[in-house]
């Protein structure tokens, strides 16, 4: 059976240790992972302890640390601009582009975004990107969590799009395919941008191409907001040393 992952802030040294709190009671109580079986530790930066539990008690683990790994993070790193979605659609999007290791992802509010992050609906919404950011991390087995990053305006997305060594703005009136689009050698940083339902506006792209973005287009359809990051991204993935 595959070791499950629990994410705590520090990872203890080799030897003797205890995983309590939510982590401790979910491990014990949901799991039910009892005295002699694995687990994995991580610090979502890159940390993963490998330990045996020792005795389990009704919201408490007691382990042997056995190991301790440092994994680099991938290269490029590859940030996401998001544009708000409706419904769970955002969260969906978070979900499937964690688990393909997406490094940051930046929601953006596009000027035909229907969703508006506003006061405290729009602090439990990136709550809830964050969250589901953190559990998917966890299911996949990623060392480094993903960076769900404040919301962005459309300046905000201009200055993130020129800070990296790459920038795609997904289009689907681009020509070129991202999958034949020229990579520099040694790429350290990508960015793409995905739109709202509606569509990225005239401005916003003139704006990003502006930037440095190329437009570009995954294949002959056109797809969901929620599921075009992913698709990019895996063939980023596949392009590059991230997944080779």
């Amino acid at each position: 059976m595959t070791e499950p992952v629990f994410l705590i802030d520090e990872l203890p040294p080799v030897g003797p240790a205890v995983l309590d709190g939510p982590e401790g009671r979910h491990a014990a109580l949901v799991r039910r992972l009892g005295p002699g079986e694995t687990l994995l530790l991580a610090d979502g930066a890159g940390g993963r302890a490998s330990c045996v539990v020792v005795a389990a008690d009704r919201d408490v683990l007691r382990l042997d640390v056995r190991t301790i790994e440092r994994v680099p993070r991938p290269t490029p790193t590859v940030t996401v601009v998001q544009a708000l979605a409706k419904g769970d659609r955002g969260e969906a999007a978070v979900e499937m582009m964690t688990e393909a290791g997406v490094d940051v992802v930046l929601p953006w509010q596009a000027s035909r975004s229907v969703t508006r992050w506003k006061e405290a609906r729009g602090d439990k919404a990136l709550a809830r990107w964050r969250s589901t950011g953190r559990e998917a991390a966890k299911q996949s087995r990623r060392l480094w969590l993903p960076e769900i990053s404040d919301l962005a305006s459309t300046a905000d997305v201009r200055k993130a799009l020129s800070a990296v060594d790459a920038a795609f703005v997904l289009h689907e009136d681009a020509t070129e395919p991202l999958a034949v689009t020229p990579l520099a050698a040694g790429l350290g940083s990508v960015a793409l941008v995905v739109g709202p339902e509606g569509g990225i506006a005239p401005d916003e792209l003139d704006s990003f191409v502006a930037a440095g973005a190329v437009p570009v287009r995954l294949g002959p359809t056109v797809l969901r907001t929620s599921t075009a990051g992913v698709a990019a991204l895996s063939i980023l993935n596949a392009r590059t040393a991230r997944w080779s």
